[in-house]
């Protein structure tokens, strides 16, 4: 959510900050805000006006009394007590008045918010301009993507050679979408989870398990009302939602307090559990597990100064990029633009790991910079030399698996079925540094 009081200044800069995102149905919001905006700021003022003259009356009326107490003309006397009579009706009148306008503020405070919420984040003057994910930039490669002599087997078959995944059961139990993995498979997805937490631990990060369900107002404070619909799964009857993703609880830890500026920048690293519906995805598939309700994620959250966000975002990209080269995984970023970054967004960019049996990229985490609008939706404040202002915040996939554990197994998986471990996963391995299939 942006600034209300940068909209009022500078309408024609968010109108084409929308065009920009082709969104020309949202082109009337902004009209519409600055009018209930300029609405708004009448009653308040009226309002305030309305209570000072409130004031100043009960006063004089108080004056007026004291006065009479002491008059002994009773000509006089009765001058003052009519004084009084209409000073208080003219009291009773803004009463009155006052209440139609306070119950007026909070309504038309609600439907600026409302609009306000709908209206896109101004984006980064280096974004490209697109109108979709067709049209997102590449912008470096990092290790060589090798394609093998030998043909890499799909994902789901790698794992059921080593007894690893098991679809049919998790649809008896849970449905289409749902999986278990078994074995050194499961073994192979904890342990990348656990390097991913204490990589980075080591990078200086705080690590936490947050809450896995969040109430709706954080709901509203951290994502689009669009992709909440698209995403979250609703408790029934509870105002809870389960996480899609930490970032979530996260930076709504921080919800309605005064961050102290010497605490920034405050840098997280959590584990969790994620729940997503997939609405509008192309449909589950029926052996894999590239696009699941279910899955678990290492994400890094940061709040910084202003100033300090696109040398954090830089980093935080930089850090997913280092954790899948060194598990021998060829990655690429891709930067997002304009008309496929979600309406809280900044700038965003891809990490995406190589698939040598498909020969194409494909995404395994997104880093983002939101600069002060999670922050503005959920109040989270901290006060500097030049007076108070909105943080900003940065969320970035470290590793999202089964997703990751695909790219994993499809860059490490031989031509005899076999899966190297590398160097920096033995240790969560018991020291394996090769896993031989169990089937044919």
């Amino acid at each position: 959510m942006i600034d209300i009081k940068f909209l009022r200044e500078n309408p024609e800069i968010v109108k084409e900050n929308i065009r920009k995102k082709f969104q020309d149905e949202k082109l009337p919001l902004v009209d519409q805000v600055i009018e209930l905006d300029a609405e708004n700021r009448r009653v308040k003022q009226e309002a305030d006006t309305l209570r000072a003259d409130k004031n100043a009356l009960s006063k004089q009326i108080g004056a007026l009394m004291a006065q009479g107490k002491k008059e002994t003309d009773e000509a006089k006397k009765a001058e003052i007590a009519a004084g009084v009579e209409a000073k208080k009706a003219e009291v009773a009148a803004n009463s009155k008045r006052l209440a139609e306008l306070e119950a007026m503020e909070p309504e038309l405070q609600a439907k600026v918010t409302e609009i306000m919420m709908k209206i896109p984040n101004i984006i980064d003057e280096s974004v490209p301009i697109g109108r979709d994910d067709k049209e997102n930039v590449e912008i470096e490669k990092f290790g060589e993507p090798v394609v093998p002599d030998f043909e890499v087997p799909y994902h789901a078959d790698i794992m059921n050679s080593i007894c690893g995944l098991d679809k049919d059961a998790a649809g008896r139990t849970s449905g289409e979408g749902f999986y278990y993995l078994m074995g050194d498979a499961a073994r192979i997805h904890s342990a990348m989870i656990s390097y991913a937490r204490d990589f980075m631990i080591d990078k200086g990060f705080t690590y936490c398990v947050p809450p896995f369900m969040i109430r709706s107002d954080v709901v509203k404070g951290v994502m689009s009302f669009a992709e909440m619909e698209a995403m979250m799964y609703k408790i029934e009857g509870e105002d809870l939602y389960l996480i899609g993703t930490s970032e979530h609880s996260m930076i709504s830890k921080f919800k309605g307090e005064m961050v102290k500026e010497e605490s920034l920048p405050i840098t997280m690293t959590s584990y969790s559990p994620c729940f997503r519906k997939e609405v509008g995805s192309h449909g589950m598939e029926e052996r894999g597990v590239y696009r699941v309700h279910q899955f678990e994620k290492q994400e890094m959250v940061v709040l910084c100064k202003p100033e300090e966000s696109m040398d954090w975002y830089n980093k935080m990209w930089s850090y997913t990029v280092e954790f899948f080269r060194s598990l021998d995984v060829p990655v690429r970023t891709l930067e997002c633009c304009s008309g496929d970054l979600a309406d809280l967004k900044v700038k965003s960019c891809d990490v995406e790991a190589w698939s040598p049996r498909q020969q194409k990229y494909f995404e395994v985490g997104s880093c983002s910079t939101m600069g002060d609008a999670q922050a503005r939706r959920l109040g989270i404040r901290t006060k500097g030399e030049n007076g108070t202002y909105y943080v900003h915040t940065l969320n970035n996939t470290v590793l999202a698996t089964p997703r990751g554990l695909i790219a994993f197994l499809e860059n490490n998986v031989n031509a005899d079925g076999s899966i190297n471990i590398p160097k920096a996963l033995r240790p969560y391995m018991g020291g394996k540094e090769k896993i031989v299939p169990l089937k044919k």
